[in-house]
């Protein structure tokens, strides 16, 4: 099957971070099909050797491991080529279709990671162009709208042009490996299944921390904030893995109309639940790793006056049969403690003590998503140890147990075997599997859930709580939790 992938924003941070150092490594894999060309688009005045170069440049920032030689840079540089067009000038969409006409591949991938105001724009001209064929896929990049008006105005503007099937909304996170083995977890293993309910599960805790700042996009991250930046997509695609039922099959509708049912049952958000059960917070300067770094409002794009949330705790609960009265914590920031993003299911206790345990001590399942890639079995056992053991005639057979857990480290187990997030959906996207793809009504309905608080911190004046760089966040995040009577990982 022969195959052109444009990528729209061809000479981009993203292009050269992540999308082509995912292709190459499909190339260095064997699984990218062969018949493949790589079309960079962008308003450089480059000519495709010295796109080459660029890219053979722009190798030299990214992994090592994930580096080629130049022998196999040579081989994956004869793909890549580059069409100069400024993606806002309808008349230059023609030069791009003439490109294509050269060789009539049988997939046309138009991939567009640009910003996001030039998302309809793009779709449209290419229906001008006549590039919106049956055999074209189109790839949007997050964030596809600030709120819940303007992701359907894009939908609407993408669903002219093109069928729900030829539109890739992308989400990285669903292309982790650790998510995929979450979905193999539940669906392809009869031992979690009869525990996976509010009978045996007390609390579901997802964290996604990152040390780093902003960055270099503090002007893009002061207008979006952690709400629209990790919330709304990334953590409640997260939450829908968790809660959804098993799907009839594995086809892509089958499991997207599951995660729907989990979003439309999510609790909506009350005067007292706005109040009690979410938490925003901003970092203040403070020490990673044992060097200072500012704070946010002193990073570079950021208003010095912004009230932008740079940390979200919030408490979710699922209305339906399996998940009723079970709290789902869900905590997201930057300058936290550690880059550390993990899913923490809680065990209840067993309902009648038998042993001598550790107090709180409950069976957990830790899967761990970056930078550690697997899944933690926390058990309680009788240890070695006999200091403890009940003493002949004490007239008690209690014992003490200790907790003991089963890592499986996937890194270790798979190694070289393991594909990237995003090395896994560009080939899904060029086969035309949309399973790990979000659905429109998937992400309507979560800014729907989400459009509350929005519109709830936009009013809210003295409800930001700074917190120090190098710190779990603010103190409020612990305080929501404890008021269930549980804390977070690290704290228990």
């Amino acid at each position: 099957m022969s195959f052109d992938l444009v990528l729209f924003g061809g000479t981009g941070d993203l292009a050269w971070r992540k999308l082509m150092p995912a292709l190459f490594q499909a190339f260095r894999h064997g699984s990218l099909p062969p018949g493949g060309r790589i079309i960079g688009v962008a308003r450089d005045d480059l000519s495709d050797d010295q796109y080459r170069n660029l890219i053979r440049a722009r190798f030299d920032q990214v992994e090592l491991a994930k580096r080629p030689s130049a022998e196999e840079f040579d081989r994956f540089a004869a793909l890549l080529a580059f069409v100069r067009m400024d993606a806002s000038k309808p008349q230059d969409y023609q030069r791009l279709a003439q490109r294509l006409r050269e060789r009539n591949a049988d997939t046309v991938v138009m991939y567009v990671a640009t910003a996001p105001g030039l998302f309809t724009a793009v779709c449209e001209q290419l229906a001008v162009a006549g590039l919106n064929t049956p055999k074209t896929r189109v790839v949007l990049e997050k964030p596809l709208g600030h709120d819940l008006a303007s992701n359907r105005a894009i939908n609407e503007t993408v669903r002219r042009v093109l069928a729900e099937k030829q539109v890739f909304r992308i989400d990285h996170y669903l292309g982790k490996p650790s998510v995929q083995n979450l979905f193999a977890l539940r669906f392809g293993n009869a031992l979690f299944e009869p525990l996976w309910r509010r009978e045996t599960i007390a609390n579901i805790q997802i964290t996604i921390a990152e040390d780093l700042g902003v960055e270099k996009r503090g002007a893009f991250y002061d207008s979006t904030g952690a709400l629209r930046d990790m919330v709304q997509n990334h953590a409640l695609q997260l939450l829908c893995a968790l809660a959804m039922e098993p799907p009839i099959n594995a086809h892509a509708d089958a499991i997207r109309d599951e995660k729907l049912k989990v979003l439309r049952s999510l609790k909506r958000w009350s005067a007292e639940s706005l109040g009690q059960h979410a938490i925003r917070g901003q970092y203040t300067a403070g020490r990673i790793g044992g060097e200072p770094v500012p704070g946010y409002r002193e990073e570079p794009g950021v208003r010095p006056d912004s009230t932008t949330e740079t940390f979200v705790a919030l408490r979710a609960e699922i209305a339906n049969w399996r998940w009723a009265g079970v709290p789902f914590y869900i905590r997201t920031g930057k300058r936290l403690a550690a880059r550390d993003a993990h899913i923490t299911v809680n065990f209840r206790p067993t309902p009648h003590a038998i042993f001598n345990t550790p107090l709180g001590a409950a069976n957990r399942l830790v899967i761990n998503l970056q930078p550690k890639d697997g899944l933690e079995l926390h058990l309680l056992s009788q240890g070695q140890d006999n200091r403890h053991a009940p003493r002949p005639g004490s007239g008690t057979a209690a014992q003490t147990l200790t907790p003991v857990h089963l890592d499986l480290d996937f890194d270790k187990r798979f190694g070289s075997e393991r594909v990237g997030a995003y090395e896994r959906l560009l080939l899904d996207v060029i086969d035309g599997r949309l399973n790990l793809f979000v659905r429109s009504d998937e992400q309507e309905e979560a800014w729907r859930w989400v459009e509350p608080l929005l519109e709830h911190w936009r009013g809210e004046s003295n409800g930001l709580r700074p917190y120090a760089a190098g710190t779990w966040g603010p103190s409020a995040s612990s305080a929501m939790i404890a008021r269930d009577g549980f804390c977070w990982s690290e704290e228990c």
